[in-house]
């Protein structure tokens, strides 16, 4: 019979002997830690969590760090969206919370613990490896672990002892399944099982998979979909614009998404003769075209969405970007960071998307460094559109707890010789 694991999220084939296993698992992190190869039996889903943890210069030893603690720990999770699920997490994890073998924690889309919850003897061993309420698990910062490699893949996992990237949480198995708001498919956080070798199986998978669903479901009755009239724009992070509108979801082209954007930028509304200075950077570009571009938009939505005389949307918009930007008026830059998923239509060339792209981007960046937050500056550091912000990098070596200053520290010295600059020429924020 053909060995199916490796295309399986499940840690464990049925009659496997775990502390076999466990074994040669420990042989092949070895391997992989001393050699950079990647042997058999390491699954394809772990192997290649262990080489995101690798480039991000996660130590296989040490503990995560807490970032959260006291009145910030309860200000997030009061201001988290799962914070109204919890009764329902709790409720369908109890047996497992109560049973002094296993914990239930329930972590933000950054990887942070907010809730860690068990019996006193458990939580006691598990917070010698700082798997406490604060401590960040994403997966960049701690390497291969169920919650954080489920937020990094976005789909239910399961960790089997070595196939953890750090030595001294391989003692543990544990099982997560991510948690998306259900009106617009953000990710939220994760649920997480952690515990001995019995958590790998099967049915701890579909279990915690099952929890995260139905928090889901729970989220969706708490907080029923707009009215008809409401609009949500999703243009952060994404070139092809999100809308939903009178219960309908639609995915926009990328010229559409331009439009939108303006037209939710502007809500008194917008002439042809501005749109097409606002879309294109060729003045020879005929007004037919954009008067085309809009017909198609029109049918698209309906009449009843898009005016004309001027070009203007008939329904308040609920746009991304605006949130952002309102959070960061407000001084709000952690909140502002749960809903920044990127650049604003990063592809886009349009001139007036592009200055609100860089505009809103720098405001948020600028807020970051002058915060001072290392979880906050590491989110942006460690995303595709910070890699190689240097300032940002800066401001997080100066930041980061003691912890996690090397491979920080690596990391700027890379950037330093690549754009040419010498360590320390350059303030933070600068």
């Amino acid at each position: 019979m053909t060995d199916r694991r490796d295309e399986s999220w499940v840690a464990l084939d049925a009659g496997t002997d775990p502390s076999e296993h466990s074994g040669r698992l420990r042989r092949a992190h070895e391997q992989f830690t001393t050699a950079g190869r990647v042997t058999r039996p390491v699954r394809p889903l772990v192997a290649a969590s262990w080489q995101r943890s690798a480039r991000a210069r996660v130590s296989p030893d040490g503990a995560a760090c807490v970032e959260l603690a006291d009145e910030d720990l309860a200000a997030c999770r009061d201001g988290h969206p799962l914070a109204r699920v919890m009764p329902l997490i709790r409720e369908l994890t109890g047996a497992y919370a109560g049973d002094g073998e296993h914990l239930v924690a329930v972590c933000d889309a950054q990887g942070r613990l907010l809730w860690v919850e068990g019996h006193p003897r458990i939580r006691g061993a598990a917070g010698r490896m700082n798997f406490v309420p604060g401590a960040r698990w994403a997966e960049s910062a701690v390497g291969t672990n169920a919650p954080g490699t489920a937020l990094a893949e976005d789909r239910p996992v399961q960790v089997f002892s070595a196939e953890h990237f750090r030595r001294p949480v391989q003692r543990w198995t544990c099982a997560a399944a991510p948690v998306h708001d259900p009106r617009t498919g953000r990710l939220l956080g994760a649920v997480d099982l952690t515990g001995g070798d019995g958590l790998a199986h099967p049915h701890s998978l579909g279990f915690v998979q099952a929890v995260a669903r139905a928090a889901e479901s729970e989220l969706a009755l708490l907080a029923p979909p707009p009215a008809p009239e409401a609009i949500a724009l999703g243009a952060l992070g994404r070139d092809e614009a999100l809308l939903v509108a009178g219960g309908r979801k639609l995915r926009l082209s990328r010229r559409h998404s331009e439009i939108l954007v303006l037209l939710a930028r502007h809500p008194e509304g917008l002439t042809g003769d501005e749109l097409l200075v606002a879309l294109y950077e060729d003045e020879a570009v005929s007004p037919v075209t954009l008067r085309a571009e809009l017909s198609r938009l029109r049918r698209l939505l309906g009449p009843e969405l898009l005016a004309s005389r001027p070009y203007r949307l008939t329904a308040p918009v609920d746009a991304d970007f605006d949130t952002v930007a309102r959070r960061l008026g407000s001084g709000a830059v952690a909140a502002a960071m749960t809903v920044y998923a990127g650049p604003l239509l990063p592809g886009s060339q349009a001139p007036v998307v592009a200055r609100l792209r860089r505009r809103l981007a720098d405001q948020l960046r600028a807020a970051l460094i002058a915060r001072a937050d290392p979880g906050l500056l590491a989110d942006w550091a460690y995303s595709p559109w910070g890699a190689e912000d240097l300032p940002v990098w800066q401001a997080l070596a100066t930041a980061l707890p003691g912890c996690q200053q090397a491979a920080v520290r690596f990391k700027l010295r890379e950037l330093t010789a690549e754009l040419g600059l010498a360590t320390g020429s350059q303030r933070p924020g600068a």
